[in-house]
């Protein structure tokens, strides 16, 4: 090791450093996926349509949140203080999801998702960035793997409390809570689950800024250089990003849209969906990611040099016959029974798609390369997920019962075209991990 780079942090240090953020990450979700729930109480206040709902989901989110990362948040995460960063964007979306459940218009609650995209802009970038200088190589699949779980506890925590939220308050019209004033029953969830961010936020602010492993080559650097790395190996970057654009726009269109499914087709009731789509998501959905990391990383030291792209090739080959079946049955408990292979298989891949850019991407170009990566996987899989399975319904087959259908098909073209680019990328991969390890 040269004088010039510094020693990797402690493995205690950079577990705690891993875990916080994995919280962190935990109430980015919840507070993103409050909405899943609330499709029913919502739709009948505001008169909105499923379409429009799903906007608030996709478009209104996504757009700040996506552009945001790239800049100012990109350049700061390669430049500035990472930990400080992400701290405040916790506090920041943590407070716009507590206003949600103060707003009494669809256009106000559109405006104060924009607030939640806001500050949910700053922490993958950030985190992606520190994880990278926490963490060796070989571990980095499964610590980006541990990151990532907090998608799936904080989709099964958010789906939980929202059911009990709806079971018990979502059907009365006007409350009235001290200090607080009137408050409508889908509001209870918004102000339940925001401001126990804030706390997150203070308890980030613990976590030791780490060491950049090449200190000082940040310094000049510009977007121009990115784009410049990423044209030149567009072999990669290009295939990747709109892989993970397709297996993303999956996920996200079958995480929102199960609960309206399970109410509308199989006559669950809000707590029946709560209690068995909340725990698997919560189980199922951590251990795929975490499972894929962990054999990507097994395989890595196996000699596979393209060992994350397998990982995300045989995911997305297995999700669209399993999208299909989940939503195509009749039968309930069938159905609910699909969902663990299911959310198992949807989050296989993400893992080890973020140690894959984080591998052949240098250390100075990191954090921005990652946000580029997430403007484009989330515009197309967050901004649209959601909303190209309601168009669908509700555009083309004019019938919200059919949401499963309009999922089906978002799953039946994305899926084999996500396997299709992921597998394009694999030979510009292989040597670019060869570079990287030479």
């Amino acid at each position: 090791m040269s004088a010039a780079t510094p020693p990797w942090p402690p493995e205690h240090e950079a577990r705690r450093a891993v875990l916080v953020l994995m919280v962190a990450y935990i109430f980015s979700y919840i507070d993103r996926q409050i909405l899943a729930m609330l499709v029913g109480p919502i739709k009948a206040d505001l008169g909105v349509t499923d379409f429009e709902l799903s906007l608030l989901n996709g478009l209104a989110f996504a757009v700040c949140f996506t552009v945001l990362g790239v800049w100012p948040v990109g350049h700061w995460a390669d430049r500035g203080n990472r930990r400080n960063l992400a701290a405040a964007g916790v506090f920041l979306w943590s407070l716009m999801t507590a206003i949600c459940g103060r707003v009494t218009s669809y256009a106000g609650l559109f405006v104060a998702r924009i607030g939640v995209g806001v500050g949910e802009a700053t922490l993958a970038p950030a985190a992606y960035s520190m994880i990278a200088d926490y963490v060796p190589p070989a571990r980095r699949g499964r610590a980006l793997g541990l990151f990532s779980m907090g998608i799936y506890l904080g989709i099964g925590v958010a789906i939980m409390v929202t059911g009990l939220v709806v079971q018990a308050v979502g059907n009365m019209p006007v409350m009235h809570w001290p200090l607080i004033g009137e408050v409508r029953g889908w509001q209870v969830a918004f102000l339940i689950l925001g401001p126990p961010g804030m706390l997150v936020s203070l308890w980030l602010l613990t976590v030791r800024e780490p060491a950049r492993r090449d200190a000082g080559a940040t310094t000049g650097v510009r977007y121009a250089d990115v784009w410049h790395r990423m044209r030149e190996e567009a072999g990669f970057y290009v295939n990747l990003t709109c892989g993970v654009s397709m297996l993303t726009l999956t996920f996200n269109a079958v995480a929102f849209w199960i609960p309206a499914h399970l109410l509308r087709i199989h006559d669950l009731s809000p707590l029946q969906v709560a209690f068995s789509y909340g725990p698997i998501m919560f189980v199922a959905g951590s251990l795929g990611i975490l499972a894929g990391g962990m054999l990507a990383d097994r395989w890595r030291s196996a000699g596979r040099t393209d060992a994350e792209l397998q990982v995300m090739l045989y995911s997305a080959l297995a999700l669209a016959p399993l999208v299909i079946a989940a939503f195509q049955v009749r039968d309930a408990a069938l159905a609910v029974a699909l969902l663990a292979p299911l959310l198992f298989v949807t989050s296989f891949p993400f893992g080890a798609a973020s140690a894959a850019l984080q591998m052949v991407t240098p250390n100075r170009l990191r954090a921005r390369t990652s946000a580029v990566y997430l403007l484009v996987i989330n515009l197309l899989g967050i901004g649209l997920g959601s909303s190209a399975a309601s168009f669908v319904s509700d555009v083309l087959l004019h019938d919200e019962q059919r949401i499963g259908d309009g999922v089906t098909a978002v799953a039946a073209l994305a899926a084999p075209l996500a396997a299709w680019l992921i597998h394009r990328a694999r030979p510009a991969y292989r040597r670019l991990t060869l570079t990287a390890a030479s």
